[in-house]
């Protein structure tokens, strides 16, 4: 997701106002990491049992995925739930019932993965929806479990996400596309230990 240089402001404009619903819309705060919360487990489960209900044998696989999803580490406190359906090309076949229980489309990204993003105005939740069986969701699962079993790429993502963080960012995906230097040197690591 994204694109590769996140300083380039008029590159970012363009293919931000492609994605987004409604337009692009710039920081109006400093982008703020918290400390790890032990209530965020319980805040995904609460997504998840919503997110099951409304969709219902729809759901091919759900799961925790993002920075909140690992125990000890810092986040934007923001919960990331990632979600396959059959094919998330076929938006008339879950997005008005996800959005009827209160999920708002906010991207849509059929260049990548055909991602959906919806957010929840009354939380702060991302729900990432792509097809079954997309290799981008095994790929972010598999990120969440090694940071949670290596405790020296758990400390470098937080220290990157922190500097990150303090630096001044028009957009928020600027920042999440400034972590993707580390995030492929973890996940290369990542993927050695998943072969072995």
């Amino acid at each position: 997701m994204g694109l590769s240089d996140p300083t380039d402001i008029e590159a970012y404009d363009r293919w931000l106002e492609k994605i987004t619903i409604g337009g692009a819309k710039p920081l109006t705060k400093p982008i703020e990491i918290r400390d790890y919360d032990p209530e965020w487990p319980a805040m995904y489960e609460q997504e998840e049992t919503q997110v099951c209900s409304i969709l219902g044998e729809r759901v091919v696989r759900i799961e925790h995925a993002g920075s909140t999803s690992v125990p000890g580490l810092c986040a934007k406190a923001i919960i990331d739930v990632v979600l396959e359906v059959a094919n998330s090309a076929d938006e008339g076949a879950y997005a008005p019932d996800l959005e009827a229980g209160g999920y708002v489309l906010q991207i849509r990204e059929p260049d990548w993965f055909e991602h959906r993003l919806f957010e929840r105005p009354d939380r702060n939740v991302h729900l990432h929806v792509f097809s079954a069986s997309c290799e981008e969701v095994d790929a972010m699962l598999r990120f969440r479990d090694h940071l949670r079993a290596n405790a020296a790429d758990h400390r470098l993502y937080a220290l990157t996400k922190r500097e990150l963080a303090g630096r001044s960012w028009k957009y928020g995906q600027q920042y999440a596309d400034a972590k993707t230097p580390v995030i492929c040197e973890i996940m290369a690591r990542a993927d050695r230990s998943h072969a072995r």
